[in-house]
């Protein structure tokens, strides 16, 4: 077991966007791990030199690859240098890209992690697995997040750790929207705080988990996986719940913030706790619900969330409506229309609509961005999840 992270990456004059690919001998899934898309996050990349180096593809199904984030970011030891890479994932920077012939930093990571995609993308039809390996900078219990749709939920279920949903509504271009947009499965799995041993450790074991559930492992190890399935019950302290986010506190430009010292992700406060200052002025809780991932790094503009655990009865009433696609009726609603029913996303007239709330739309699989005062698109991933290409994988 690893006992002290290492911050750095090993020097090399030009590092190999993929730093790891085992090609098994029979054919699989291919499964894609990605490592320091913050370059002050060095777990993910550490836990996959540890577990994927010890692998023999005589003994591997499919693909297995590691893929470095920002690399001139991680040199850095800085979340970035000019743009968060996890936060470029949008229409406007995608389309800059094809024009940019000489992106600087962050796009030029980009474009060379978009490059790999379209490569990876058009080189199988065998199920694929994304994940995104991340720390924070508070204390924290390992969790999952995901984009909420089904194969997203039901794969996420086989960890037994808490689960996240709906952080897309708040997070603007993160590369895993992105991959949602697709229609693959993609979680993002946060292992505990950045200088903290044990994240390595429960990074280890997240990664051994997903490689036997994702069917790579021919042969796995029994005592392997109960020694990691064991870890990781341990270390989210048996809370196996899922979450869903329901406040953000946006950090302006300019803005002096502040969060209390001493807060830890997943705990519980009472509204009108004192969680941090702004400018000097006090910010309150206005919830009686979790903290979640509170800030306690000077780069990054999300201070804190709000989660709150969903019900079992919702979870699977909005499993029931999906399954007999139930959406459509949504139209039927005054000011609910299509925007692009190919896509799965619907366009709400807030003057008209106002009365409908986001639980609504939650159970039916839609998550809402604002595009002016008065209008909401609602993006679906049920709509675009390829379900077909997981309907034969074990946990589906």
């Amino acid at each position: 077991m690893r006992t002290s992270p290492s911050n750095h990456i090993k020097p090399m004059s030009k590092p190999n966007r993929v730093f790891h690919h085992i090609r098994g001998k029979e054919p699989g899934a291919t499964i894609v791990f990605f490592a320091g898309i913050h370059g002050n996050e060095f777990a993910g990349v550490n836990a996959l030199n540890s577990i994927l180096s010890t692998l023999n593809e005589d003994h591997i199904s499919g693909e297995i690859i590691g893929v470095y984030g920002n690399i001139k970011a991680l040199k850095k030891n800085k979340r970035f240098i000019d743009l968060d890479l996890n936060r470029v994932w949008t229409s406007k920077y995608l389309d800059q890209l094809k024009n940019d012939e000489n992106p600087k930093n962050e796009l030029s990571e980009q474009k060379d992690l978009f490059k790999f995609l379209e490569g990876l993308l058009a080189s199988t039809d065998q199920p694929i697995y994304f994940i995104d390996l991340h720390t924070t900078s508070s204390k924290t219990l390992p969790f999952i997040t995901i984009n909420d749709a089904m194969i997203n939920r039901k794969f996420s279920a086989c960890f037994g750790i808490p689960v996240v949903l709906g952080i897309e509504e708040y997070l603007e271009g993160p590369l895993l929207s992105y991959l949602n947009t697709l229609g693959y499965v993609s979680l993002g799995f946060e292992s505990g705080q950045h200088v903290d041993p044990q994240a390595i450790n429960n990074c280890e074991a997240f990664i051994y988990l997903a490689l036997y559930y994702s069917g790579n492992l021919k042969h796995p190890d029994p005592k392997s996986f109960q020694l990691y399935k064991n870890r990781l019950k341990k270390a989210s302290k048996q809370i196996n719940s899922v979450f869903e986010v329901i406040h953000k506190h946006h950090i302006e430009p300019n803005e002096d913030f502040k969060m209390k010292a001493g807060f830890v992700s997943f705990q519980s406060v009472e509204k009108d706790t004192l969680l941090a200052t702004s400018n000097g002025n006090p910010v309150y809780s206005n919830f009686s619900a979790k903290l979640f991932m509170p800030l306690y790094q000077k780069s990054g503009k999300d201070g804190f969330f709000i989660i709150r655990r969903i019900p079992k009865f919702f979870l699977k009433l909005s499993e029931l409506l999906r399954k007999v696609k139930a959406d459509h009726l949504l139209t039927l609603l005054p000011g609910i229309t299509w925007y692009n029913k190919s896509d799965g996303v619907l366009k709400a007239n807030l003057t008209i609509a106002r009365f409908l709330t986001k639980s609504i739309f939650h159970l039916f699989g839609y998550r809402n961005k604002q595009i002016d005062q008065t209008h909401l698109l609602l993006y679906n991933r049920e709509r675009v999840a390829r379900k077909t290409m997981y309907k034969n994988e074990k946990w589906y």
